[in-house]
């Protein structure tokens, strides 16, 4: 895909006045960087233009951002109101999300509760497990839940207590499961597109910040062969 496709009604999970969510495909940014790549943020406003058929700026307030090889749902608020609301529900931890890992190997616990304590090198954009008393530290949490195992691999479905940089792929390869295809985290090659790690942010759940009602989107994983694997081994066992 390129970076400069712009968004198409396909990638919309939810849309209303007030928010729109979408499926990021890997390899995208959500926000500009020094690589010049047309970034999400920028498709969304040109999707809600052409759209609705918009005049001039069009706000679209980003609510949380994903790594640019991750996929998944993104959230952004078509309103200064709304990305206020929203931006304070996930400070308070209102906003569930629920992502799918695929890793390294067979987990042994079927489900288990991870903590670590992480420092940020931003001049490599990595995150390390060090020891509580190290300066700048701060403590990372998930809970994780074995969904389907094959020979080589693990799928996991992750929900995240704290919200640190590249957390779910710092604690996974810390217990010795990196994510396939994540070699900034010691998995052994990349995927084959180099631009993708199977890591997929699949769910959101919340109270919508204006009507208030209970709000939940799913975001299909994108179409490559292991995804297509273990997602028909859940769907098989249901």
């Amino acid at each position: 895909m390129s970076s400069a496709e712009p968004l198409q009604e396909k990638d919309i999970i939810y849309g209303d006045n007030h928010l729109i969510i979408v499926n990021k495909k890997p390899g995208e940014i959500v926000q500009g960087d020094n690589t010049g790549d047309l970034p999400l943020v920028d498709k969304v406003k040109d999707y809600l233009r052409e759209r609705y058929n918009k005049p001039g700026n069009v706000f679209a307030g980003l609510i949380h951002r994903l790594d640019r090889p991750v996929s998944g749902a993104v959230a952004f608020a078509r309103t200064s109101k709304a990305l206020a609301r929203m931006n304070q529900m996930i400070k308070e931890r209102q906003v569930t999300k629920t992502y799918w890992a695929l890793v390294e190997g067979k987990i042994n616990e079927p489900e288990d509760t991870l903590a670590h304590y992480l420092k940020k090198n931003p001049r490599i954009n990595k995150s390390f497990v060090v020891d509580e008393n190290e300066k700048d530290a701060h403590l990372a949490q998930l809970q994780y839940r074995l969904r389907a195992v094959s020979n080589r691999y693990s799928l996991l479905e992750v929900n995240l207590i704290t919200g640190r940089h590249h957390q779910i792929r710092a604690q996974l390869a810390a217990i010795g499961h990196p994510i396939k295809g994540d070699v900034k985290y010691g998995f052994k090659r990349l995927n084959k597109n180099g631009k993708m790690i199977h890591l997929h942010a699949r769910a959101m759940q919340f109270v919508h910040p204006v009507r208030k009602e209970n709000i939940t989107v799913v975001a299909q994983p994108p179409n490559e062969k292991l995804w297509d694997v273990f997602d028909g081994i859940i769907n098989s066992t249901r």
